[in-house]
């Protein structure tokens, strides 16, 4: 009904896929490309692997799964995935970024709630936030709300490690891209949709830095316009290009996996996006038969299922 495995499988195994070329130059990449799964030998991590890209978005799960909404208990499971390895492919976390962790030390000093602990620097604008946010679009799906009361929400949960507005506009434009997919729209439509979207809780400054998206034609620009660092405006754009310009799910997170910078990242979104439109059996068998943790994936996956139908239900 809310397809939760697919989004899952799909990150996950984005995920491995292009953590094993993370860091890479695309040029390197474009001449060799990653084409399966991979060990990264760069930072010892076994293939099939995934990252902070996956286990971001179970701690989130999992949170919502036993508290509804509440950003205290987000940010208790996120750094328990640092402390205790939870949400983990192996027995240790790894991905996290300087920011994040930066602002989850801030949530266990206990000085703030969760949601004032994330910076408001321009320079950490990093793209961890869009890890939490597919849990938010399926939750949003099953429970029927204001679009008010969903942008608070996902205001407050990406201010859990970035409360920087271009962090908070990523993350409304990402979920209601997801929620757009969700319902089953043709993803060119989907992306002309973002365009009709009320900005007008984010300032003009904020919104330039996603016209590409907002106001021009992203699928029209060639890989050379397109930036893939893991700054949250070029991770956004990069996986919504890839996603846009790829026929299947394959193609889809080639592409990802090898547009260079911060592929583990992009890979992921891109994956969740194409697995969710192009369905799970889209996914090659060989990358799923190598992906770690697979039937731990399902399992919360379903779990997830099952929360949300009893959700809407309600």
């Amino acid at each position: 009904m809310y397809r939760v495995k697919e989004g899952i499988i799909g990150c996950a195994v984005g995920d491995a896929l292009g953590y094993s070329s993370k860091g890479q130059e695309r040029e390197e990449l474009l001449n060799k490309p990653v084409l399966k799964m991979l060990p990264s030998i760069k930072n010892g991590i076994p293939k099939g692997s995934w990252s902070d890209s996956t286990s971001l978005t179970l701690a989130t799960m999992s949170s919502i799964c036993k508290k509804n909404i509440d950003y205290n208990d987000i940010a208790e499971c996120c750094v328990s995935w640092i402390t205790s390895n939870k949400y983990c492919s192996v027995n240790e976390s790894f991905g996290i970024g300087k920011t994040t962790l930066k602002s989850l030390i801030n949530y266990t000093k206990r000085k703030q709630p969760a949601s004032k602990c994330g910076s408001v620097e321009f320079e950490e604008n990093g793209n961890s936030s869009l890890k939490m946010i597919l849990p938010l679009a399926y939750y949003f799906t099953a429970l029927k709300v204001s679009k008010k009361d969903m942008y608070e929400v996902i205001k407050n949960v990406c201010s859990i490690t970035h409360r920087q507005e271009i962090s908070v506009c990523a993350c409304y434009i990402y979920f209601n891209y997801l929620l757009f997919i969700i319902n089953s729209n043709n993803k060119f439509t989907a992306l002309k949709k973002l365009k009709t979207l009320d900005y007008s809780m984010f300032t003009n400054k904020t919104l330039d830095f996603f016209s590409r998206i907002i106001i021009g034609n992203i699928e029209e620009l060639d890989i050379d316009e397109i930036r893939s660092s893991s700054f949250v405006v070029d991770t956004l754009e990069a996986s919504l290009w890839c996603f846009i310009k790829g026929d299947n799910y394959k193609s889809c997170v080639i592409g990802g996996a090898n547009i260079g910078g911060d592929t583990s990242a992009i890979a992921a979104i891109t994956g969740t996006l194409a697995s969710l439109y192009y369905g799970i059996d889209s996914i090659p068998k060989t990358w799923i038969s190598d992906l770690r943790k697979y039937d731990y994936l399902v399992e919360i996956s379903e779990n997830y299922e099952k929360f949300l139908r009893f959700l809407s239900y309600k």
